[in-house]
């Protein structure tokens, strides 16, 4: 089985169905829960927030939805033409703002390239990088990040880091989706709208996301959903070509970056599949039968997904209470 072959095996949701589903429980959500007017969501260029935006249209209509872009110095320009022409079919009201500067403020490129000269001394300003797991749940693999760095003239050329740069590395590029998420929410106070959260199902799992960043959102409508029914989402509300035949990127380093470089261990679809017989409780044996892939992989597979549920438990809990307080 290769990425681009269509799942088998397993069964995922019919798009329409689901639109109504997610439609009507956001409505729902946000008159009786939230108690807001409409949604902002910030929209990334990619097919996870692109999908939310346009169901948050069908569900409150156009004139209540508020589309953010919130590009930064290594955001990869054509990020915001994807996502405007998208804002732009939509219809919604929609603003640029560069957190650039805040980010330059805070020193998030200035703590990141602290770290990284420990590791490469010549880095510079005119550098790229990026961290990358190169060998990913392959059987056998050695599951570790690296750092990747290019000069401006000359190859990339791969780094083992310390724990200590790693950490520091991580800490100051998540600057980026905490002040991001501060704007998010600017608005929203101001429009007296909610803040829509878009992880897929996969990164919610996993605990692919900023605790008080992108993790922090009023309601997720596409948490519940496998990265293939966000795809299959995309298609059926008409998002464009330009967002979906784009590989899911983390857009948060220099250097070109896909989420399965960063942080999955393989292909998201074939994660969706394996993922999916996990949940349902199939053995290796069977999740193998089921999605056509050697037993050894999906086996890998299992091992990292329960690894990465149990190191990212701590983003998914909220603040915790000494004694409980009934309110």
């Amino acid at each position: 089985m290769t990425p681009t072959d269509p799942p088998a095996g397993l069964v995922f949701r019919d798009s329409a169905r689901l639109t109504d589903q997610i439609t009507d429980a956001i409505r729902t959500l946000l008159t009786e829960r939230l108690k807001r007017r409409g949604l902002v969501v910030a929209m990334s260029g990619g097919v996870d927030s692109s999908v939310c935006a346009g169901l948050a249209v069908r569900a409150v209509g156009a004139e209540r939805v508020f589309g953010l872009f919130l590009p930064e110095r290594d955001s990869d320009p054509q990020s915001l033409a994807i996502a405007t022409e998208w804002a732009g079919l939509l219809g919604i009201e929609h603003r640029v703002e560069n957190i650039a500067p805040i980010l330059e403020a805070a020193g998030c490129y200035e703590r990141r390239d602290e770290a990284i000269r420990r590791a490469v001394p010549e880095y510079g300003p005119d550098w790229r990088c990026k961290l990358a797991i190169p060998g990913g749940a392959r059987p056998g693999a050695l599951n570790v990040t690296q750092l990747i760095v290019q000069p401006p003239e000359g190859p990339a050329r791969s780094i083992r880091l310390g724990a200590a740069e790693y950490r520091q590395i991580v800490a100051a590029t998540n600057f980026k989706q905490r002040v991001r998420k501060m704007l998010e929410y600017y608005h929203a106070d101001r429009l007296h709208y909610a803040v829509v959260g878009t992880p897929n199902r996969l990164e919610y799992d996993q605990g692919f996301f900023v605790k008080g960043g992108d993790g922090l959102a009023d309601l997720k409508p596409i948490a519940h959903l496998y990265k293939t029914e966000v795809y299959a989402l995309a298609a059926y509300l008409g998002v464009p070509p330009s967002v979906t035949d784009r590989p899911s990127t983390t857009d948060t380093f220099s250097l070109p970056q896909t989420q399965e470089e960063f942080f999955f261990s393989a292909p998201t679809r074939v994660l969706d599949l394996v993922l999916q017989a996990r949940n349902a409780g199939c053995s290796v044996e069977q999740a193998a039968l089921e999605t056509g892939l050697e037993p050894a992989l999906v086996l890998a597979l299992y091992r990292d997904i329960g690894q990465k549920r149990l190191t990212t438990e701590y983003l998914h809990l909220t603040s915790l209470l000494v004694e409980d307080i009934l309110l």
